[in-house]
């Protein structure tokens, strides 16, 4: 009975959590000056990975390694397969052209390098500074290269400011309780069938931990705001490998001897094909979300019969 309340309160958290999230952060995206993309890119993108980030800190300190791989690479996969597609499927997604010029390639590259630097099998401290880095120099480069339009009226409105900044940090403390209860009712559920830690960590703790990005980009397509949807996604994927994993390693070493080569080529291959269905018309379509989940439920469907 308590698997199944954590599981459900867990839910009902992260969707209450999401609903803040985007709230604030859109509101701030006007106050900045700065577009909905770059909010989604950082904000939100941050805001829904924290979960990832607690989950993949504690599964490596305690000598998980494989849940923490697992739940970055499954998390990077559900959500472009699951998420994105989702999202499409209820509302197709305009896409801007910095978004194809720039932040999917470097979600692409990301993941190549991910792939590069545990071919030694781990990640180092090294590694994890080089990672962590590397998000840094993104994020300061989308900042300063982001055109800003300030509305006076909206600039000078405090009281509205600060509780934009309420929202966000309620919401993401939500997202952060809400995925940890999600997935520690998961996992437990999970264990009591025997299933293995890397399919735990690639199924059950990447879609649970996922959850914060797929309500919160529902929440943000329902809205209208397809730039938080998809820069949420995108933005989470960067967090994802240069953020959790860069910082996880810095923190405690990461053994991925245990990843099946295939975990790689469907992330990799599901980041590459966004890029040709983000280029066409510069929208994804519920053709394409169609396609998205078909994969994604392909390869969780492998991945329960080698389970």
């Amino acid at each position: 009975m308590f698997i199944w309340l954590s599981i459900i309160g867990g839910f009902i958290i992260l969707t209450v959590g999401a609903e803040s999230l985007v709230r604030g952060a859109s509101k701030i995206a006007l106050r900045l000056g700065l577009s909905p993309l770059i909010i989604g890119l950082t904000i939100v993108a941050f805001g829904t990975s924290a979960p990832e980030l607690a989950v993949s800190i504690k599964s490596a300190v305690a000598g998980n390694s494989g849940i923490a791989l697992g739940n970055v690479i499954g998390s990077n996969i559900a959500n472009i397969g699951l998420i994105l597609g989702i999202t499409a499927l209820i509302r197709p997604i305009k896409i801007e052209s910095q978004m194809v010029k720039r932040d999917i390639p470097v979600m692409i590259a990301a993941s190549l390098l991910f792939w590069g630097l545990l071919l030694d099998g781990g990640l180092s401290f090294v590694d994890g500074v080089i990672l962590s880095t590397l998000l840094i120099i993104y994020l300061s480069y989308s900042y300063l290269t982001a055109d800003k339009q300030i509305s006076e009226e909206v600039a000078a409105d405090n009281q509205s400011q600060w509780l934009s900044i309420v929202f966000i940090i309620i919401g993401i403390s939500m997202l952060v309780g809400g995925g940890i209860l999600f997935v520690d009712g998961a996992v437990a559920l999970a264990q009591s069938f025997g299933i293995s830690e890397i399919i735990i960590g690639l199924t059950i703790v990447a879609i649970g931990t996922s959850m914060p990005e797929l309500v919160t980009s529902v929440v943000a397509a329902l809205k209208g705001q397809s730039d938080i949807a998809i820069g949420n996604v995108v933005g989470s994927n960067l967090f994802n490998i240069l953020g959790i994993l860069g910082v996880t390693a810095v923190i405690h070493p990461i053994i991925g001897n245990d990843i099946n080569p295939l975990d790689w080529l469907v992330m990799i291959g599901l980041a590459a094909l966004l890029l040709p269905f983000a280029y066409t018309g510069l929208r994804i379509g519920r053709r394409e979300g169609c396609i998205l989940v078909l994969g994604y439920l392909a390869y969780i469907g492998y991945l329960i019969t080698q389970a």
